[in-house]
């Protein structure tokens, strides 16, 4: 029993970054501003959306990391075998411009961090821009992991920050299990964007290649469904941690929208120089690991759904459309940051929005793909997962609808 134990521990480890890596970077810049807009805005009343968010965003990446080991082929490589290259297609187009208004939310949180220490954009947005396509098209899957994974830990900070603020604890607690629902256009936008920043569409695509390009099949498949499991419910732990240390430093203090991620962290100085510096170096650290991200998922979702050769293992003589794309998306990220007048604040929230009204039709493609028997075989999904995940279908088109209401009405009466 001992040795089998010893076993599965050792093949846990060797399989683990796939899963860890997408949940935790999902707490990019967006993310960071809309867990600290919903804070600074409505206080602890939005914490009781993060236990349907880490239910919803575990069975989600089980089903990609299933497909992933089980095929041994990407998302978008089984929608265009399934569906046809017209479907592909229109679908890529539409991932490719919500990703690339992520990437510039990233660079954008690169810069904001750095200018509180009066350093200018015009220099941290290059430079970091030249370190993500230098880490990228340098290195191998295995090195790049090893970065990401070391990136990962540092998101302590939050923890850190959240617990320096002091907080209503017993209030936290309260709403992190009572539902609030508010018939508010700006509390509706929040909650598609909490969902839309937690289950983003990229992260699907990202991680089914990710667990390919490593090589983890279905042998493997009990230990990397436990790292899948343990990287969503940390990523959730961090959010709930952004909200209520914006709920303790600015909400209580008074409800207010919030102009940038910035913004959150200067509400954090009164508590503390720690809890300021923290704070700050959890947003440069999201910021720069999802910059590298982003766009590798946008080039392996573009070049698997088109038939191109993808993956940071080949050389760019072997993928050249690939580390094309890539290179591109930081150039068009990074470069937005450095124009004058660009409304960046505007682009973050809109890009969360944006991805929670992707996630349906993505969730469609998967929920058809994953219970195929001719494809799965005997992992296809059972019950219980085809329940949740038909209920997440329904339930963001009937966020999404009920936005588009709600904001009509509001524009009629107005």
């Amino acid at each position: 029993m001992l040795k089998r134990l010893k076993y599965h521990i050792l093949v846990f480890f060797s399989v683990i970054g796939p899963g860890f890596i997408t949940a935790m970077v999902d707490n990019d810049a967006g993310g960071i501003f809309t867990y600290s807009q919903a804070g600074a805005k409505y206080g602890y009343l939005p914490l009781w959306t993060l236990a349907p968010i880490t239910l919803l965003l575990i069975v989600t990446q089980e089903m990609c990391s299933r497909m992933g080991a089980v095929t041994g082929k990407g998302l978008s490589d089984l929608i265009r075998e399934e569906f046809g290259l017209r479907t592909t297609f229109f679908m890529m187009a539409a991932l490719v411009a919500a990703n690339l208004t992520n990437v510039m939310a990233n660079f954008a949180g690169i810069a904001a961090a750095l200018e509180l220490f009066h350093i200018s954009r015009y220099i941290s947005v290059p430079l970091a821009a030249l370190a993500v396509w230098f880490l990228i098209v340098k290195g191998t899957y295995s090195r790049v992991e090893k970065v990401f994974l070391f990136a990962t830990a540092l998101y302590v900070c939050y923890i850190i920050s959240g617990v320096l603020v002091k907080p209503d604890w017993k209030e936290a607690a309260i709403y992190s299990v009572k539902p609030v629902l508010l018939l508010d256009p700006g509390y509706i936008t929040l909650l598609i964007g909490m969902v839309g920043t937690s289950v983003a569409p990229w992260m699907q695509f990202y991680l089914q290649a990710a667990v390919v390009e490593k090589g983890i099949t279905a042998k493997d498949y009990a230990e990397s469904r436990v790292e899948v499991v343990v990287g969503c419910i940390a990523m959730s732990v961090i959010a709930f941690f952004i909200i209520v240390a914006c709920a303790g430093a600015i909400h209580s203090v008074k409800p207010q929208d919030i102009e940038s991620p910035t913004d959150a962290a200067l509400g954090l100085k009164p508590f503390g120089q720690y809890a300021f510096l923290l704070f700050c170096a959890g947003l440069f650290n999201a910021s720069l690991f999802a910059a590298c991200i982003q766009p590798l998922s946008t080039a392996y979702t573009v070049c698997e759904g088109l038939g191109f050769e993808s993956g940071v293992n080949r050389r760019f003589r072997e993928a050249p459309i690939f580390y094309s794309l890539f290179a591109l998306l930081i150039v068009l990220g990074g470069g937005a940051v450095l124009l004058p007048g660009f409304p960046l604040v505007k682009m973050i929230l809109f890009s969360q929005v944006i991805n929670g009204a992707l996630l349906p039709f993505v969730l469609i493609f998967m929920m058809l793909l994953v219970n195929k028997e001719r494809l799965m075989k005997k992992w296809k999904n059972n019950g219980l997962y085809n329940a949740i995940g038909w209920a997440s279908v329904v339930l963001m088109i009937g966020l999404t609808l009920a936005l588009v209401a709600i904001t009509a009405r509001d524009l009629y009466a107005g």
